[in-house]
């Protein structure tokens, strides 16, 4: 048996990052490993799924899936906590935990392969990780199979020459707004890192290091730069603060932002269950059109979680005032 965790990762992988930044936080003792040709033996032995995080225990167990990790993690290693007392606040932490996860990954997938500078420096990095030992010739053939296969992977989270314009204009809306939120806090609900932020901070760290996305959040935002870069190796720095303080700038960001997610989830979920191959939904005003594959099973899975982690909150009216004033309230309260 280990005497730490050991975190199976991949170098520009934001799930990965999230992980990492999370033990980090806590204090909890660990190995950060790239999941690489000289570890793939040693990974395969705790990944139920070929994936990355995996998290090998103590005890000689695997864990997978960055949300559970941490959901897991954070049952066993309660201080310091990353969820506000509030109910209020948690929720909508982990609201936007999963926006980072769903549509931030959206972002950061579109950039990093839709343009040809994206995708060479991409590749590169992929292949000096997971190949570390191999000859000039070996990484430029696995660079080549690699590039070819994701630039023509868009579908998986519906990145198409219809929606392509609409996922940009969100990238550059939503960081805005994300900067103006952060300019007078450290974190994204206040003086401590909370699930929110580890969830979206990882997916715009990993866009940062993208040559185009990169370039847009170098210029202007000061704020969500800081925040990222904090976010490597988070510390408390205060509190978390209440909804009347967060309320100005984070409104703004749930119904501009975590809206239209929401209805995309909904009639992915939808689409889902009726077995579709394709589905339309107007997202305020702008059409989104995607093909229905195995990834989007996953994103309904993940919405009925949150709407189960809503309907905990029946009871609470000043959650459902939010919502309803951001108007999410409605896609989190459907079947």
């Amino acid at each position: 048996m280990a005497d730490k965790y050991r975190i199976f990762g991949g170098a520009i992988s934001p799930y990965s990052a999230k992980v990492r930044s999370y033990f980090r936080y806590k204090g909890i003792p660990h190995e950060w490993i790239l999941r690489d040709t000289n570890t793939m033996a040693e990974y395969k032995k705790y990944a139920r799924l070929p994936i990355v995080p995996t998290v090998a225990t103590p005890n000689d167990e695997g864990l997978q899936d960055s949300t559970p990790i941490i959901e897991t993690m954070e049952a066993q290693v309660s201080e310091p906590s990353i969820h506000p007392d509030s109910g209020t606040l948690r929720f909508l932490s982990e609201l936007i935990e999963e926006f980072g996860d769903e549509w931030g990954n959206k972002w950061l997938f579109h950039y990093r392969w839709a343009r040809d500078v994206d995708q060479r420096s991409a590749t590169e990095r992929i292949v000096a990780s997971i190949m570390p030992d191999s000859s000039g010739e070996e990484r430029e053939k696995m660079a080549q199979d690699i590039r070819a296969r994701m630039s023509d992977r868009g579908w998986v989270i519906g990145s198409n020459d219809k929606t392509a314009p609409l996922i940009e204009d969100s990238f550059k809306e939503g960081a805005q707004l994300i900067d103006q939120h952060l300019a007078s806090r450290s974190y994204l609900f206040g003086g401590r890192p909370s699930l929110a932020d580890f969830g979206l901070a990882a997916q715009i760290h990993q866009a940062w290091g993208d040559p185009t996305a990169g370039a847009i959040l170098a210029s202007g935002h000061d704020a969500i730069c800081r925040w990222i870069d904090k976010m490597l190796d988070p510390k408390a720095e205060g509190e978390f603060e209440t909804w009347s303080s967060l309320q100005p700038t984070l409104t703004p960001l749930l119904e501009k932002q975590v809206r239209p997610f929401l209805l995309w989830s909904a009639a992915n979920a939808v689409a889902v269950e009726s077995g579709a191959e394709e589905f339309t939904v107007d997202l305020d005003g702008r059409s989104w059109t995607q093909t229905v594959g195995g990834p989007q099973r996953y994103h309904a899975k993940s919405l009925r979680e949150i709407r189960r982690k809503y309907s905990e909150q029946h009871s609470n009216s000043e959650l459902r005032e939010i919502l309803e004033t951001a108007r999410c309230n409605e896609m989190l309260t459907s079947d």
